[in-house]
């Protein structure tokens, strides 16, 4: 270890060594327990005497700022009541810029880092319990091995080509998608290719047109870039796309299963919503983050599949599917504007660590994917089969479930006047994490509701929740004999 010391001329060398370690013990600069170089390196290295150094270091321990132990060497003490080094508040000319990103809203940051209830009905996680450990942890040796020979040098900007073709064929085999490897970037997440792609199509000023009730993330990530964020309202077939505004140079969309509310996007909705782009030239994002799961009806493919003109931006993540942690996903670009984005992508991150991108590609490769997705279906359709059973039973007077048939998400659309906050709060107390759909309004709500994610609580334990739930409603918001008897459905658009 080399230690940053300065000696000047050859006038009190001691003293000059002395001040130096002095004063990075007493500021923090030298860690507290970290290991001095030895007396005869040091001096060495400074081009001092043993003596001069050993000296210093006698003194260092008397003052008590270092302890020596026998046959091992010298480490810093620092001193209890060390002064902290305090910087002048310098006017900064970014100051505004600064406030700007203090001021912009993180959606969903702090569920995602809160501590869970024991019943947590939080959307977009798996459970850890179902991963593959020994087959991915194979898969990692493998990586290990492959990554040997290219030891030191960056990966390819757009991925791996064994990942990209990996992701190419499973996207074609399980929705459809019509491209090329070289179509495919691979990302951080899906969260990443929703930055790279507004970076590489935005401009401030630009208006992007998304769902309303959406995902929040999504419309936080064009509106810090300037673009103006325009809500679409949905209804029972998905984006009204009549409301659609001239001018429009990005739609951003989920159209296999609504994010917050569950429902697909009916076949003559996707027709017109390809049409209004191409009349627009604007980019779609289809954003198909948990489409993977699909419990009735006939498989649907992506939008993507039914793009002719080039136009649809298809967004996958790894992280739904196997584990948040992971920080794997992808984007399958229309061919014009690939170069671009490879571009954007290069001088945002240059490449996605090649380590997770190895051990996917084998993950996909030896046919794990596919079985674990298969695995944790059977799981999801018996939480999902629960949740129906207490909905369109005992909590039926107060909710009703929008229907949805892929993902592992359902909404819950409140019956009657209730004051959510309050279950939430009860709930809360009950150990059991609810959250609202009006989290996912930019504006006012327009339904009340649940969101209820299935992917992180086992079967038996929905009972338990829900049981306690009907209990808190029972309290807060009771029915009469004939309003249980005589629910009205809600049936008004979505």
């Amino acid at each position: 270890m080399e230690l940053h010391i300065l000696i000047d001329g050859t006038r009190d060398l001691g003293g000059q060594l002395y001040r130096q370690l002095s004063e990075a013990i007493r500021s923090g600069r030298l860690a507290d327990g970290q290991q001095l170089p030895p007396s005869r390196l040091l001096a060495s290295q400074l081009g001092l005497s043993r003596k001069t150094v050993s000296d210093v270091y006698d003194k260092l321990a008397y003052e008590k700022l270092l302890v020596g132990k026998v046959g091992v060497g010298s480490f810093v003490q620092t001193p209890r009541a060390a002064p902290q080094r305090r910087h002048a508040s310098t006017p900064l000319a970014s100051a505004q810029r600064i406030a700007h990103w203090e001021a912009t809203p993180t959606p969903l940051r702090h569920a995602s880092q809160e501590t869970p209830a024991r019943y947590a009905f939080i959307g977009g996680r798996a459970t850890p319990a179902h991963f593959p450990q020994d087959a991915w942890r194979a898969c990692m040796l493998h990586a290990l091995r492959q990554g040997g020979s290219a030891r030191g040098r960056y990966g390819p900007v757009a991925g791996l080509p064994s990942l990209r073709a990996a992701i190419a064929g499973h996207a074609a085999f399980s929705r459809g998608i019509h491209c090329t490897e070289e179509q495919v970037i691979v990302t951080s997440g899906a969260q990443q290719a929703l930055h790279l792609l507004a970076l590489t199509l935005l401009e401030p000023g630009d208006t992007v047109a998304v769902e309303e009730p959406g995902y929040p993330v999504a419309r936080a990530v064009f509106a810090s870039l300037g673009a103006r964020v325009v809500g679409i309202d949905v209804d029972e077939d998905g984006l009204i796309v009549g409301q659609i505004p001239d001018g429009t140079r990005l739609i951003y969309v989920t159209p296999a299963h609504q994010f917050p509310l569950g429902m697909p996007m009916s076949m003559a909705r996707r027709q017109a919503l390809l049409e209004r782009a191409r009349q627009l030239g604007a980019i779609i994002i289809e954003d198909d983050y948990d489409s993977a799961f699909r419990y009735e009806g006939r498989p649907e493919d992506a939008l993507q599949s039914m793009d002719r003109y080039g136009i649809v931006a298809h967004v996958g993540s790894f992280s739904k599917i196997l584990l948040p942690e992971l920080r794997l996903g992808y984007v399958v670009l229309p061919q014009a504007i690939v170069a671009a984005m490879q571009t954007v992508k290069y001088l945002s991150d240059c490449h996605t660590a090649n380590l997770g991108q190895h051990a996917l590609a084998k993950f996909i490769a030896d046919g794990h994917l596919l079985r674990h997705i298969r695995r944790c279906h059977d799981i999801y359709a018996g939480r999902r089969e629960r949740l129906q059973h207490w909905f369109n039973g005992p909590l039926a007077p107060w909710f009703r479930l929008v229907p949805a048939s892929a993902g592992f998400h359902v909404a819950a659309l409140a019956q009657a006047p209730l004051d959510i906050a309050e279950l939430l709060r009860r709930a809360r107390l009950a150990d059991i994490s609810l959250y609202a759909l009006s989290g996912f309004y930019d504006g006012p709500a327009r339904q009340e509701g649940l969101f209820l994610g299935y992917g992180a609580i086992d079967r038996l334990d929905i009972d338990t929740a829900l049981a306690r739930v009907l209990a808190i409603l029972q309290e807060i918001a009771p029915l009469s004999v004939n309003g249980a008897a005589n629910r009205v459905a809600n049936d008004s658009a979505l």
